[in-house]
């Protein structure tokens, strides 16, 4: 029997499961932040007790592990991977691969093992792999470099509309009384002082406020949905347009808390779709029902040169989740 280690680590948490050939969990494990660019030290310690409890859990040793896959939040450049390849050597492991978490969440999503993932959480990504094995990376690196939304992004947006509804700027909104209230303010004046005087982070789940909104049917709310659910959908059709996939049936998997979660009215859902369909119309979204952590492992195994068929893929989806998927 054959035995494989995958593991998702990311911004906020770190899962690993132990599989077998059959797709039976043997093993599962977990660990706090694994994101290297937030805390090394952390993202080490988080990946390392993530490994040994599902090592652990499994009864095996390290040498019965015949091929472990590493989806890894922040592993985006060279850079990057000259900082991540001796952390993931120290774990002692018989053979290992490491890859951006996109990657897996792509290959938890859909049964092809080619496709498109966009990811909004607390931020953006997106990433595509066509037929051929041709990859493509389009933003992930922040406003800055041209991203627009997720959490922390739409936090911002939150705050800066009601200031500008305040000031007549922007049409009146509900997200003014949420935000204050939300933020423990008696009404803007107190919030936009407050603010100026002392530098303070947005909690990125502000961006919450946006969906409630606009299932109230405030105008505010929903254009600001529409214009993450466009960007994304942009982001989607540059990577279609790179990989030259106009013409290939393929699943863009919709991953991150916003889309699986979040978006419960499909208002992002839509602008995306919109988007993608005027450059490929044969691409179907699919949300993301299955852990991250399933790709790791399904990678690990058909980098082992194993297929993976669809009862394998059954058996590792009613595996043990660790959380829900964020």
């Amino acid at each position: 029997m054959k035995y494989f280690l995958g593991v998702d680590a990311g911004g906020s948490k770190t899962h690993a499961m132990i599989a077998d050939e059959q797709g039976k969990v043997i093993g599962v494990g977990k660990g706090g932040i694994g994101n290297h660019q937030i805390n090394r030290e952390q993202a080490v310690n988080s990946l390392q007790q993530a490994i040994s409890e599902a090592i652990m859990a499994s009864g095996l040793i390290k040498d019965q592990l015949d091929y472990s896959w590493f989806g890894l939040a922040g592993a985006d450049r060279e850079a990057d991977f000259r900082i991540l390849r001796p952390i993931i050597r120290s774990f002692d492991l018989p053979q290992t691969e490491i890859s951006c978490d996109t990657w897996i969440a792509l290959r938890s999503g859909t049964e092809k093992n080619y496709g498109i993932v966009l990811i909004c959480g607390s931020g953006v990504n997106c990433s595509g792999k066509n037929p051929l094995g041709a990859t493509y990376q389009c933003g992930g690196f922040g406003y800055r470099f041209g991203d627009y939304g997720g959490g922390y992004d739409l936090s911002i947006e939150v705050f800066r509309s009601v200031l500008r509804a305040d000031e007549g700027r922007e049409k009146e909104t509900v997200l003014t009384e949420r935000l204050t209230e939300l933020l423990g303010y008696s009404n803007v004046s107190e919030l936009r002082e407050d603010y100026l005087d002392h530098f303070r982070d947005l909690p990125p789940h502000i961006a919450e406020l946006l969906f409630q909104a606009a299932e109230e049917g405030d105008q505010v709310a929903t254009e600001l949905l529409v214009k993450q659910g466009d960007e994304l959908g942009l982001a989607a059709a540059s990577a279609i347009h790179r990989l030259g996939m106009e013409e290939d049936f393929f699943d863009i998997v919709l991953a991150g808390s916003l889309l699986t979660k979040g978006d419960r009215s499909g208002i992002i859902r839509r602008a995306i779709e919109r988007r993608v369909k005027l450059s490929a119309p044969n691409g179907t979204l699919r949300i993301l029902t299955r852990e991250p952590v399933v790709g790791s492992v399904v990678l690990a195994m058909e980098s082992s040169g194993m297929r993976v068929d669809q009862k394998v893929l059954d058996n590792l989806s009613q595996g043990k989740v660790l959380n829900t998927i964020g």
